[in-house]
């Protein structure tokens, strides 16, 4: 059975969060109790200074009682200052959950909006709860306090006060709904018209040139129209916040005055009068504008906000085509991403009886570049990495090693041709689940060890096997000096290959079969990268892709592919020394000059000792072949100068 909050949707969730802190809201209801007072004394303590003190000739007892409405002024601005803290321990935690959600969010499906989550959408809801929190609380508490004030008054006080302001509280009510989608609406159109000047702006020479000004003007004015019109719907809805407030807030002090006849003549005496007006202007009126203006704009913002931080599709997933077939054909779900991949986990399409299970990871024709006017990296690349298998990435730098993790993680996509992981598309739900991507800059967050190490699992991770990844991994020396999975981690105070060792360690409890390790052991000696990377590539149906850091690397892999431009080649270790002149010179780069890469006189004609340094590597590297369907290892090369120079 599912849990309340995610049977009844946000909602639902909200009041699950608040139950649990029934403590903080009681700490919180009894501190603005006592700022509270201030507005019971108000308008109770003016009515007496008046009644009993200077109408009745006492000027000492008023004052008195003047001097009883400072003091409240002062006590409750004691509760007020308590009030902050209390509302802070309520908002902070919701603060966490929601950076816990987007980093989830970052991480497993390889959001490129989980940044601007964190830093703008979760600040954003943070604020805004915190906001609401108040201006919420104020108006019940003050309510409450400038009601009592007149019952105590004169009961008959309540008759011109209460109907109106129950009104107006009624009208504003109604319109929260609405407003909030009318709100969503314009922020939709307004999110659709930046990206398409975005889109646009960068190529102004070009429509310029082209001649294109009416067509893409014409297209922009369909976004500027469509943000007009949200923005005039959402302001016919804010005129009735407006009406609200002056019925609910305003129209109580003129009742006051034109009834104040009929109120003197049953009993209510004029400080009285007096106090029941201070009461409505000072007390409820300023309430209610706070909770009209602060609830009606900051409530739907809200909404809007926490709906999508709670999981809404994103454009990338769309444009992927994120279908149930595509799903199907990658063996996952969105329901079920966050089970580990077992044999157990039937697609809802069953493949037909005799195919093939498709590879880790595919890339068929793959052509990119990192601009519009710029060179291909990659261009018309075919890879195959079977499920299981273990590939090492080698070339020389900005060859295109880390775009192709980029590309299989689903964080770039390919001008042409396609990316598939297991099946999916790389840019799909059903891929993420099942790939990891640890770069080469490690991310450790303020927590324990153990949050940090479960951070790509749904939920806490049992001792027993966190445990047997940090023994498996190598990290255990260092979870030991920290003082155990449940130590906390200050990120500061590691070193790069620490915080590198906690995230391979987190990368091998996730349940994504396919490992993408980005230069992830550049930091570890190579006694260290050596135990991480064969845990990995022994990882129970785990499949392993690493850009080598080491010639060691190359040698542990199954298969290399040496990413070179016209000299990319494929296969293994010792396949490539015999046949790749490229692959040669790089693993001279990685040893000394002094040992000898080949024996003397190798087939190619090529100087066996590779020199110190490597030509060409300012080329970006091409792949002119099939690689995944080399029928033997070798160069795919021209045979000239590394890089074509």
């Amino acid at each position: 059975m599912k849990r309340d909050g995610a049977r009844f949707g946000p909602y639902g969730r909200g009041l699950s969060f608040l139950r649990r802190r029934w403590r903080v809201l009681l700490r919180l209801g009894g501190w603005s109790v006592l700022e509270t007072g201030q507005t019971f004394l108000l308008g109770y303590a003016l009515a007496r200074a008046l009644d009993e003190g200077f109408l009745a000739g006492r000027s000492g007892t008023g004052l008195g009682w003047l001097a009883v409405a400072g003091a409240g002024v002062v006590v409750g601005a004691y509760g007020t200052g308590r009030v902050y803290g209390a509302v802070a321990a309520l908002v902070e935690p919701l603060r966490d959950r929601l950076v816990e959600r987007v980093v989830a969010r970052g991480v497993r499906e390889a959001d490129d909006g989980a940044l601007s989550g964190l830093t703008q959408q979760v600040e954003i809801a943070r604020d805004t709860f915190a906001g609401l929190v108040m201006v919420s609380r104020s108006f019940v508490f003050t309510a409450a306090g400038a009601l009592v004030g007149l019952f105590s008054l004169a009961p008959p006080l309540l008759l011109v006060v209460v109907p109106p302001l129950a009104v107006g509280v009624a009208l504003f009510a109604v319109t929260l709904r609405p407003l909030a989608r009318r709100q969503e609406t314009y922020l939709v159109a307004d999110e659709a018209l930046a990206a398409r000047l975005g889109a646009v702006c960068p190529g102004l020479r070009d429509v310029t040139a082209t001649g294109a000004e009416d067509p893409v003007g014409a297209d922009l004015a369909t976004y500027v129209e469509a943000e007009a019109r949200a923005a005039r719907a959402l302001a016919r809805w804010s005129v009735a916040r407006v009406a609200s407030l002056a019925v609910g807030g305003q129209f109580p002090a003129v009742l006051l005055l034109a009834t104040a006849p009929w109120l003197l003549a049953h009993g209510v005496t004029p400080g009285a009068l007096v106090g029941a007006l201070a009461y409505v202007t000072q007390s409820l009126l300023p309430a209610l504008r706070n909770l009209v203006h602060g609830l009606g704009t900051g409530g739907s913002r809200l909404a809007v906000v926490l709906r999508r931080l709670a999981g809404a599709p994103t454009p990338r997933d769309e444009e992927a085509g994120d279908r149930p077939e595509e799903e199907a054909e990658g063996g996952t779900t969105p329901t079920d991403r966050t089970a580990p991949p077992t044999d157990r986990t039937v697609p809802r399409t069953a493949p037909a009886p005799h195919s093939p299970p498709p590879p880790a990871l595919r890339l068929s024709g793959v052509t990119f570049a990192h601009g519009p006017h710029a060179e291909a990296v990659l261009r018309d690349l075919d890879l195959d990495l079977r499920a299981g298998g273990h590939l090492a990435v080698v070339g020389p730098s900005g060859a295109g090693k880390s775009t192709l993790t980029l590309l299989a993680a689903g964080l770039l996509r390919p001008g042409s041709g396609t990316v598939t992981v297991y099946g999916a598309p790389a840019g799909a739900r059903a891929a993420a689940a099942r790939r990891v991507l640890i770069p080469q800059e490690a991310y450790v967050h303020t927590g324990t060890l153990a949050e940090n190490l479960s951070l790509l699992r749904p939920g806490p991770v049992p001792r027993r096997e966190l445990l047997a990844a940090a023994d498996a991994v190598g990290l255990t020396p260092l979870l030991e000096r920290l003082g155990g999975p449940e130590a906390v981690v200050d990120p500061a105070a590691l070193s790069a290959g620490e915080r590198q060792l906690i995230a391979l360690t987190r990368a091998y409890l996730s349940y994504a079969p396919l490992a993408l390790l980005d230069e992830a052991t550049c930091h570890l000696d190579p006694e260290a990268e050596e135990r991480a990377e064969r845990a990995f590539a022994a990882r129970p149906g785990g499949t392993l892709l690493v850009v080598a850091h080491r010639i060691t690397s190359a040698r542990r892999a199954e298969r290399v592919l040496v990413m070179d431009g016209p000299r990319t080649a494929y296969g293994g270790h010792e396949e490539l020394l015999e046949r790749s002149p490229g692959y040669r010179e790089l693993v001279g780069h990685w040893e000394p000059a002094s040992q000898p890469a080949l024996a003397l006189g190798d087939a190619d004609g090529v100087d066996a000792v590779a020199g110190p340094g490597l030509a060409g590597d300012g080329r970006h590297v091409v792949a002119h072949g099939p690689v995944g369907q080399v029928q033997r290892a070798g160069d795919l090369g021209d045979g000239g100068a590394l890089g074509g120079e």
